[in-house]
């Protein structure tokens, strides 16, 4: 009887292995994704130099215009783009896109 069930446990692993995805579709998928997309740390790079570009516009206004707490504005704009960047390379070091 324990032959049996031993048997019969292994039969059905092998039948849950067979049923997976193989490499080759997964490489495929991973081509199909690098070529259609753009990719993401360059999409994060573009976003961080455009929230740099409106940070320094909207900083330098406000100091123009006397307003006295500019340091709290600078660093929300900086670590805004610091932000955009690690998360641009966490996704290409997560997704590979």
């Amino acid at each position: 009887m324990r032959k049996i069930f031993i048997f019969s446990y292994g039969w059905l692993l092998t039948l849950g292995a067979s049923a997976q995805p193989g490499i080759d579709e997964m490489q495929q998928a991973q081509q199909q994704l690098a070529s259609s997309f753009f990719s993401a740390l360059d999409f994060a790079l573009v976003i961080a130099g455009i929230f740099g570009i409106i940070g320094a516009v909207r900083i330098y206004h406000n100091w123009q215009m006397g307003h006295p707490h500019i340091d709290e504005a600078v660093l929300a704009w900086f670590f805004a783009a610091i932000f955009m960047v690690l998360a641009g390379t966490f996704l290409r070091a997560a997704f590979g896109i």
